[in-house]
């Protein structure tokens, strides 16, 4: 299956099979790992290094004190929703420094999850932006961290500055069927954009 073309991964390949590609985006330590490994059917594969002293001028681990890895390149899950449809998954790493791998994984996605973490929530203006910038539609999900303050789906909204029809799922991704969620509102979303008709 090709992802170097710039059309959206979503036509019917081997088989009759239609592969979807998505995209989990947002800033370090949000859970874009944890969401990708929640909802795999397969073993997901994962880009993690270990943090050490020398990213430690560079990594902002405010919120995230007791996080040990990063992913560096890329995380890739699989998950099938029916015989004819797969969904194919793919982590971005957070830090600014891999931000160049955004564009490389963005090629033929059909849309995209930003993960948001209150606590942080200026760590996701950029995947905000990026796919804003690029045309590809996606949702809000609102990791909502042990501890965090819980807000409003609209005072995220307004804080993002996310036009109306954005969805924003609150959601704790450590649990399959949250996750699962999340994914089944950026479907709904993507399913809904596709099939209305411009004014």
């Amino acid at each position: 299956m090709a992802y170097g073309n710039s059309e959206p991964v979503g036509d019917p390949g081997l088989d009759g099979v239609q592969a979807v590609k998505l995209l989990v985006a947002g800033g370090f330590g949000v859970g874009k790992t944890t969401l990708v490994s929640s909802v795999s059917e397969i073993r997901p594969l994962r880009t993690e290094e270990r943090l050490t002293e020398l990213g430690a001028t560079v990594d902002d681990l405010n919120g995230v004190e007791h996080k040990t890895t990063t992913t560096v390149a890329l995380d890739f899950g699989r998950i099938t929703i029916n015989p004819k449809v797969v969904l194919y998954l793919f982590g971005t790493p957070g830090q600014d420094r891999f931000w160049f791998m955004w564009k490389e994984l963005s090629v033929g996605a059909l849309g995209a999850v930003v993960l948001a973490d209150t606590r942080r929530l200026e760590d996701c203006f950029a995947a905000v932006d990026f796919f804003e910038s690029r045309g590809i539609d996606f949702v809000v999900a609102v990791n909502c961290f042990d501890g965090a303050e819980i807000y409003e789906p609209d005072e995220v909204r307004a804080a993002l500055d996310l036009n109306p029809d954005v969805p924003i799922q609150l959601c704790d991704v450590r649990d399959r069927g949250s996750a699962k969620r999340v994914l089944q509102v950026l479907l709904e979303y993507l399913m809904d954009k596709a099939t209305s008709v411009p004014a």
